[in-house]
């Protein structure tokens, strides 16, 4: 215990200048401050001891995160402007998550902690270093993959996107979340790419366009090729040659494949051939695509994920279950065709019952899709009661 006790005081005395700070300006009492220097040494002593859990490092950080709220909301208070510390409080949270997961690499949960407060910080440069080792730690785990997937996505970068999820889905082929994501992140990309064209100007004529990217906020696994010789640059086309481009574009763009649905189709077909493809899974993809119902393809890549399905499992209750809520699926129940189309949904109903390997399960999701309608507050009274009629029967 020696030396654990010799590091432990190396780590606190890095701390003082902070602490004197604090004290002279009257943030906290020479008592707190005495109070904080003894909680800092119980937390120094377990986390450097033989043994040690990493919830016992994520429990450090996040007391020094509420250290760090509650000097601020002091400073406030007493309208102290200036600390010369005043950064401090967040380099040493951000050093006990690096040492967190130098001391643990294979712990995921301390990645994803560590991830949130970068971002919540915005220190991007740092979020950037640190995604990157962790997918090299933890290659895989999904939930890291699918963090830097969408934040490519977020920030209009969907090459990288792309990227990591095709890297993460080689990695993550025993569980069909990851995918699901993927897939999900295209339908959005998608949604975006029919806003653009519904705009007038020169966002309808590129909608495929890429956004601009802060390189800063690039994320990238494998190195670039930098430094490429100014002198090989294409040459700027003229007048008439741009608007040949154009045209030409305009026309490849009416073909083009992403545009009519094939990305999220690919990805749903290649992960039918993966060990976890299931009923379960397919009915996973067919709910999510659901959510996208203002998406000008969505209705061709779910009738294509439903077609599969009764090709595949024709009377599986999963099957069943996606067939019986085709109609409605993704209808806001305040629309004037909800009611209509809730009548073909009760009629798929009764013959699917009988024709379903397990009636039991059936009326089991049945019933759970019921349930997350009857629980919206503002739903039609009519509407409320024949659904709460449809569940009696089925239950």
């Amino acid at each position: 215990m020696a030396g654990v006790a010799e590091k432990a005081r190396f780590y606190l005395e890095r701390s003082v200048p902070q602490l004197r700070e604090w004290e002279d300006k009257g943030v906290f009492s020479k008592e707190e401050i005495r109070n904080i220097v003894q909680k800092r040494n119980d937390y120094e002593h377990r986390v450097l001891s033989p043994g040690n859990m990493p919830t016992e490092w994520s429990s450090y950080a996040k007391w020094e995160q509420s250290l760090e709220a509650l000097k601020s909301k002091r400073c406030k208070r007493l309208k102290i402007r200036h600390l010369n510390s005043a950064h401090a409080g967040q380099g040493r949270v951000l050093a006990i998550y690096e040492r967190a997961v130098n001391r643990h690499p294979q712990s995921g949960e301390l990645w994803r902690e560590y991830l949130a407060y970068t971002a919540n910080v915005k220190a991007t440069k740092r979020w950037r270093k640190t995604m990157t080792n962790a997918l090299r730690m933890n290659p895989t785990d999904p939930e890291l993959w699918v963090m830097a997937g969408r934040r490519a996505a977020r920030n209009g970068d969907m090459a990288s996107s792309r990227g990591f999820f095709m890297r993460g889905c080689r990695f993550c082929n025993k569980e069909c979340g990851l995918w699901v994501e993927y897939a999900r992140s295209e339908m959005e990309w998608l949604a975006k790419v029919d806003k653009r064209k519904a705009k007038p100007g020169k966002a309808a004529k590129d909608p495929l366009r890429a956004d601009r990217v802060d390189a800063d906020d690039e994320l990238r696994i494998e190195d670039s090729d930098e430094g490429e010789d100014e002198d090989n640059e294409l040459p700027v086309p003229s007048r008439a040659q741009a608007k040949a481009i154009d045209e030409q574009e305009s026309e490849q763009l009416k073909s083009n494949p992403a545009m009519d649905g094939a990305i999220p189709i690919a990805i749903f077909d290649i992960s039918r051939k993966q060990a976890f493809f299931k009923p379960e899974v397919a009915e996973v993809f067919y709910v999510m695509l659901g959510g996208f119902h203002d998406v000008s393809v969505q209705p061709k890549v779910a009738q294509h994920v439903l077609n599969v399905m009764e090709e595949q499992f024709p009377d599986d209750p999963a099957t069943c279950s996606c067939y019986i809520r085709q109609p409605i699926l993704g209808l806001s129940p305040h629309t004037a065709d909800f009611p209509s189309n809730l009548r073909t949904v009760l009629g798929r109903l009764t013959e699917k019952l009988e024709s379903t390997t397990d009636r039991t399960r059936l009326a089991q999701k049945t019933a759970a899709w019921i349930d997350e309608y009857l629980a919206l507050e503002d739903l039609d009274d009519g509407i409320r009661a024949v659904l709460e009629l449809t569940k009696n029967k089925v239950v």
